[in-house]
């Protein structure tokens, strides 16, 4: 078997970083990425000169403003970023509520935008952050509405559990996104967060779904039916603005 090339070794640290390992130390780094040691501290330096990575006061290694800003350039962040743009702001316009927009990335859902709401709800997604798709409303959506592969995957790589209420059974979160495809709409309760709750819906592109958008708020039991028609005439905004709709 041929060693790994240049390129694979840069996307193996760079691919070190996620939501729990937002800074790394060069050892850290080496080790996530299965890399020797002297290997990742030459490429790291040369990361951290062309502003790939940042090298923090601590010692520490974060991902830089040069990724975030090329991050920006994929057609997934510009084109539904900027149509979506202004009937997120309804919605949090609508509501004060926080407002995420979110799409699949592999296994994970990855969020593209979020409008942060008045209210102190106990939120960690951030804008360009991933999450695992069975614990948050979004990321329920995008699960339902995925391959079959795709949901195996999910299923079989086990499912985590982050709050007493997490769904960790695959019977379980079969039954669930059954509903989410017969209900049009996916909701959580303090799966990902104990004091949060979240409901979102789909945004399709012809017969596909290609994103979610939703609401994160501390209570469903009063609003949910207000929430999910908002959410429903947003997507359908959002869907005849993206550029595949306009032909």
């Amino acid at each position: 078997m041929s060693a790994p090339s240049v390129t694979a070794r840069v996307f193996a640290l760079l691919g070190a970083f996620d939501e729990r390992h937002r800074t790394l130390r060069l050892s850290e780094l080496a080790t996530r990425a299965g890399l020797p040691l002297s290997t990742a501290h030459r490429l790291v330096a040369e990361l951290t000169g062309c502003g790939a990575l940042r090298r923090l006061p601590s010692g520490r290694y974060a991902v830089g403003r040069r990724m975030w800003d090329l991050g920006l350039l994929a057609p997934v962040q510009t084109d539904l970023r900027e149509v979506a743009s202004p009937f997120l702001h309804d919605l949090y316009g609508a509501t004060l509520e926080t407002v995420h927009l979110a799409v699949r990335d592999g296994l994970e859902v990855l969020y593209v935008d979020r409008l942060a709401g008045h209210r102190s709800v106990p939120i960690i997604s951030t804008t360009g952050s991933r999450l695992p798709m069975h614990g948050t409303g979004v990321g329920k959506v995008l699960l339902a509405h995925a391959p079959a592969d795709v949901r195996r995957a999910v299923l079989d790589a086990g499912l985590r559990r982050f709050t007493p209420y997490t769904v960790t059974s695959a019977r379980v979160l079969e039954e669930q996104l059954d509903r989410v495809r017969a209900d049009g709409y996916a909701t959580t309760a303090e799966e990902m967060t104990l004091g949060a709750c979240s409901v979102a819906v789909p945004i399709t592109s012809g017969p596909d779904v290609v994103a979610s958008v939703g609401f994160v708020v501390p209570d469903l039991r009063r609003t949910r039916g207000r929430l999910v028609a908002a959410l429903r005439v947003a997507a359908q905004g959002i869907a005849r603005s993206l550029p595949s709709a306009r032909g």
